[in-house]
């Protein structure tokens, strides 16, 4: 038996699917032969074969509005990524309870908002649908200077699992656990190539992710070939953050080493 990843006659939804991981995603989902809308706060050009649409995801009206302009011009929806997040560093003692508001509302709630909308249609249209859900490494360890956004992503993966249980059949709801990605703005976000490359040496695959790697994840839990994958928590983080400890050691090893040398 082939295995092929088509997802022709499909319809999908990426949101903040013009630019960065977002816009990896879209362009997979594009290859692979489905019909793609992006949507963010403010106009943008998505890749092209896309369609894009104004959209506060924290919004419950504006996201009933997205969902039912996409069904309109296309009769259905059938895969849901919810991609929109992200936060700045800020340390928890300093941020105002406006800011981690915010956070929480970008990077937990709007998955949820969307679910929901998506969830009314895909429920009464043959074949259902398929929601993924955009999470990260930060969900499964400590988060400092970002702990809003830990948090909300812990939220997101225990999101998916509930989901799973109340709209299955019909409906599929997975998450994808993402580690380090290179986006455009890698090199500014970590102060340098310098910076990281020696990040890069401490994951296990050699390297950060590639915004495609991403997108193929995705596509594979949108299609037929996911079809029994549902309430999954995908790690794709190229094998994980070496362990602090780990780091210590392997450094206290060689200095011994460059020491006994110099004496010897």
């Amino acid at each position: 038996m082939s295995l092929t990843l088509d997802l022709t006659d499909r319809v999908a939804l990426v949101t903040g699917g013009a630019r960065g991981i977002g816009r990896g995603i879209t362009e997979v989902l594009l290859d692979a032969g489905a019909s793609v809308v992006t949507c963010g706060r403010s106009e943008a050009t998505p890749p092209e074969g896309a369609t894009h649409l104004t959209c506060d995801v924290r919004d419950a009206e504006a996201v009933d509005a997205l969902v039912a302009a996409i069904v309109a011009d296309h009769g259905r929806l059938d895969v849901v990524v919810n991609n929109a997040g992200g936060a700045p560093y800020a340390l928890a003692a300093e941020a105002s309870p406006r800011f981690h508001d915010k956070i929480i509302g970008l990077n937990l709630m709007s998955s949820l908002l969307v679910s929901q909308a998506a969830n009314r249609v895909m429920q009464g249209q043959g074949g259902g649908g398929s929601i993924i859900n955009i999470s990260s490494v930060s969900a499964l360890r400590p988060s400092p200077g970002t702990a809003a956004y830990g948090a909300a992503k812990a939220g997101v993966d225990s999101l998916t699992t509930s989901l799973a249980q109340e709209w299955g059949p019909r409906v599929r709801v997975n998450a994808v656990d993402v580690g380090l990605v290179r986006t455009a703005d890698t090199a500014d976000h970590y102060g340098g190539d310098a910076t990281v490359a020696a990040i890069e040496r401490t994951i296990p695959a050699g390297r950060m992710a590639d915004v495609a790697e991403i997108g193929r994840v995705v596509a594979f839990l949108a299609s037929d070939l996911a079809s029994y994958v549902s309430g999954a928590q995908v790690a794709c983080h190229g094998g994980g953050e070496q362990p602090v400890f780990l780091h210590i050691a392997q450094n206290a090893a060689q200095n011994a080493q460059i020491e006994q040398g110099e004496s010897s």
